[in-house]
């Protein structure tokens, strides 16, 4: 008969699994913003390539490609993290599971929720690591972006941009 210590021991993983499920709901939020910027930046690099007879914008072009090569980018690199947070979530239910089965069938092997929490953390942990290069990748596209702005439009700024204030 499943005691009280068990049923807490139970809820250790739950935690976990609404740490997870609370990344997959952020990253799924990430993902399509990153997504959507990818078509908006797609559909301005065939706007100026179509274009490109009436007014030569070549460094546009560049830009908008690099900032499209940085929005697949994050957009590869949040699926990785998307599939990651569900393995963590599907190793923290079985770890829930197993918790509660191998007390139901009175086998005292105490090893198997351990490791499967503990590979459920590593995933967990894998997939924060990859969110951080993510805003990175997203931090050096604002960086091109706001660089080409000072280089092409620096007479059009405000004074203060031009002393770097923020």
């Amino acid at each position: 008969m499943p005691t009280l210590s068990d049923l807490t021991a139970m809820i250790t993983p739950v935690v976990l699994i609404l740490a997870a499920g609370q990344l997959i709901l952020t990253t799924s939020q990430r993902l399509a913003r990153s997504v959507e910027r990818a078509r908006k930046l797609s559909e301005q690099f065939e706007e100026l390539v179509l274009n490109k007879d009436q007014n030569d914008s070549t460094v546009k072009r560049e830009l908008i490609y690099k900032l499209l090569e940085r929005a697949a980018s994050r957009s590869r690199k949040l699926q990785q993290v998307m599939s990651l947070l569900y393995i963590a979530l599907s190793i923290f239910v079985a770890t829930t599971l197993s918790i509660g089965l191998l007390e139901v069938f009175g086998i005292l092997v105490v090893w198997v929720p351990v490791m499967l929490g503990l590979v459920g953390a590593g995933f967990l942990f894998y997939a924060t690591i990859l969110l951080i290069v993510e805003t990175r990748i997203a931090l050096g596209a604002i960086d091109i972006e706001m660089d080409y702005l000072v280089k092409n439009y620096s007479e059009d700024l405000p004074d203060t941009a031009n002393k770097g204030e923020v």
